[in-house]
């Protein structure tokens, strides 16, 4: 076999199998028969898709079939960013197009738990129950431009409730119940909602989580409800009263769903940020501009369709909810998880993958290097229905793609994807006709004009820079909520580079075409001048058995010295002696670099990540300087606030002890 294009010094992991057909060959054929566009390759087809925004955009909406109760005006008729303007004049709903896929005795949402229960929801009773709530939510006066939020699990209830919302033209958030009742109301407070959907509980890691008394105070701190929807789902007896409806009451009517006509951006859901600075930015996402970028990145970068199955464990906090809702845009089934993915077993994914067919199969680096380190052999189920894993939240370690190929199955495609819930999806992923090496990603999403800017502000390839979007893209925020002169929003992505979406993330786009993530490149390790991502080190340490995650900071002093400390949790029964410190030393001296070795490598307790599971680096960079901790990082924003008093007292005591400059180890 030829070797595909790339880096042969990566080794090459998967490769497209030429008889395969899959769905992005089957959009290159419809170009070259009606738009004359005759790309010879993935590469080819990218550089026509972000050199013709308004072609590669209506190619995409006629491919797919969008509908509209108005035809629209023109593709682009503004590209300045922010304020890019799309479809003009086009009216629908997101949707219509959901339920317009709609299937008889063919399963829409699978339920899975992790007691191993599996209940199916079909096309026709996910369109009944959807049309019932929205009639029960216009019945509590809910209107277009209400919004109306969730604090569920992962579970169908959440889903219908999003569309019923959705349908009448109403504004969705949702956040999980492990938020604590002030988190939520940090965020959903913002949004003076009119309706809250909930449920009496959650399922983790084999305990029943009681949030009847969390559900009570969140409504105190919401004034402007005017109802509650109650979700029997864990079977706890619920207090009900003149405001409340019993979920089992709103999906029991006969209503047939009306979907109302909607402007292109009008408000689908908004997705808030971490929080873990203040208080968490609504990010406010359009009907038009996720339907049609969830329709190209889910069909023809996952190539998901009407026969696959698709579950990606995620919480409702992470946009990969939001995601993979729309594979339903697609006809595929998607599933819901109710609990760990790591309890009774951490095989018990692989087992649910192999029991139901699953064909797409998401997931984070964490569990991925979990199971490795767990001596999980997913390949002792029957996978072979698994095409493709996604995986997302971090950077993947190298480590991570032998594993799979090797314990998993040489024959699935792993799809690296780098993204943000500010776009609500990927910028750059994998696609079906591109090979994946070991440490990449193997190419930029389709319709996204991705760049690394080096410090001056000019693009650059094989080096290190600034991920940034030179051009617009319709998922892009609408607005951020209660922003009226968009100076937050500007701010956010636009202050660095005018006209150009600055990420915050350092990446390696290769004259090849792949791309490699360093981490955020605001956490940047910036040794005497030579850059590195944190990234970097934490896969090499990571993947050592003897230690469960780390995290390495580094950390400017007054004195103009330069400190860089790694923190490693080490595993159970591991003490961090003298000879794992070496080992530590010598694995990041040979397989990073010797300018890398940190100054001091010591035990800790745990890891501090936001509770979509991304490390604090910022937060303990600025906690280990000295800032104080109600100007670092909100608590309820923290999945283990503990550990921001630890991080804050031994950057305490370092500043006592060591008021020196550190000098890098050789």
């Amino acid at each position: 076999m030829l070797e595909p294009p790339g880096d042969v010094s990566k080794p090459l992991m998967w490769a497209p199998d030429p008889k395969r057909d899959c769905r992005i060959n089957g959009f290159m054929r419809w170009l070259a028969e009606h738009r004359e566009v005759d790309a010879v390759d993935y590469n080819a087809l990218w550089e026509w898709s972000v050199t013709d925004l308004a072609g590669f955009w209506s190619a995409i909406w006629e491919y797919f079939e969008v509908r509209s109760i108005t035809p629209y005006e023109q593709v682009l008729s503004d590209e300045r960013m922010p304020g890019a303007r799309w479809f003009t004049g086009a009216r629908l709903n997101y949707v219509d197009h959901v339920l317009r896929n709609a299937r008889h005795g063919v399963p829409a949402i699978l339920a899975l738990d992790e007691n191993g229960t599996a209940a199916e929801l079909d096309w026709a009773q996910l369109r009944a129950q959807v049309g019932s709530v929205a009639a029960t939510l216009r019945d509590l006066g809910v209107r277009r431009g209400d919004r109306v939020v969730g604090y569920l699990p992962n579970t169908p209830h959440t889903i219908i409730a999003f569309l019923a919302a959705a349908s009448v033209g109403a504004v969705w958030s949702v956040c999980g119940q492990d938020y604590a009742p002030s988190a939520a109301a940090d965020r959903f407070g913002q949004l003076e909602p009119t309706v809250l959907v909930t449920a009496d509980g959650y399922r983790f890691n084999g305990v029943v989580h009681d949030r009847r008394e969390a559900v009570r105070d969140l409504r105190e701190a919401l004034p402007t409800l005017r109802a509650t929807l109650l979700v029997d789902h864990v079977g706890l007896p619920w207090a009900e009263d003149d405001t409340t409806v019993a979920w089992a009451q709103a999906i029991s009517r006969s209503e047939e769903l009306r979907c109302e006509p909607l402007p292109f951006d009008h408000p689908l859901w908004i997705v808030f940020s971490s929080g873990t600075t203040g208080l968490p930015k609504g990010i406010v996402h359009g009907h038009g501009g996720v339907l049609l970028e969830h329709l190209k990145t889910i069909a023809l970068q996952f190539d998901l369709g009407p026969d696959d199955r698709l579950i990606w464990y995620t919480t409702t906090n992470w946009m990969m909810w939001n995601l993979v809702v729309s594979g339903l845009l697609t006809g595929a089934t998607v599933c819901t998880f109710d609990g760990s993915p790591l309890y009774p077993t951490p095989g018990l994914l692989w087992e649910s993958a192999a029991r139901h067919r699953i064909t797409h199969f998401g997931t984070s680096p964490q569990y991925l290097l979990a199971c490795a380190k767990n001596g999980v052999e997913p390949a002792k189920h029957d996978l072979s229905a698994l095409r493709v894993i996604g995986c997302t939240g971090s950077p993947l370690p190298v480590s991570a793609y032998p594993w799979v190929r090797d314990h998993v199955g040489a024959h699935i495609q792993l799809s690296s994807v780098s993204g943000g819930t500010d776009v609500v999806t990927g910028f750059a992923g994998g696609a079906p006709t591109v090979p994946v090496r070991a440490g990449e990603i193997s190419a930029p999403h389709l319709g996204v004009a991705l760049a690394a800017f080096d410090d001056d502000g000019r693009p650059v390839l094989d080096q290190a820079g600034e991920l940034v979007v030179t051009r617009p893209m319709p998922s892009m925020p609408v607005s951020f909520w209660n922003d009226p002169d968009g100076s937050r929003y500007h701010d956010a992505y636009f202050s660095a580079y005018p006209g150009v979406w600055r990420q915050g993330d350092s990446i390696t786009l290769s004259s090849y075409g792949s791309v490699v993530v360093h981490g955020r490149s605001d956490s940047t390790l910036n040794r005497n001048g030579v850059r590195l991502g944190s990234a970097d080190i934490h896969a090499v340490v990571e993947k050592l058995p003897e230690i469960t995650e780390a995290l390495v900071i580094g950390a400017e002093e007054p004195d103009g010295g330069y400190w860089m400390p790694l923190f490693v949790k080490p595993a159970d029964g591991v003490e961090l002696d003298e000879n794992l410190r070496e080992k530590l030393r010598h694995t990041i001296r040979t397989e990073v670099s010797p300018r890398h070795v940190p100054d001091e490598i010591l035990a800790v307790p745990g890891i501090p990540h936001t509770r979509t599971g991304k490390k604090l680096e910022i937060p303990v960079k600025r906690l280990l300087q000295g800032a104080p901790v109600e100007q670092v990082v909100s608590l309820e924003a923290v999945d283990a606030p503990d550990l921001i008093d630890f991080y804050a007292k031994l950057g305490s005591s370092h500043r006592q002890e060591s008021p020196t400059s550190h000098v890098p180890s050789r």
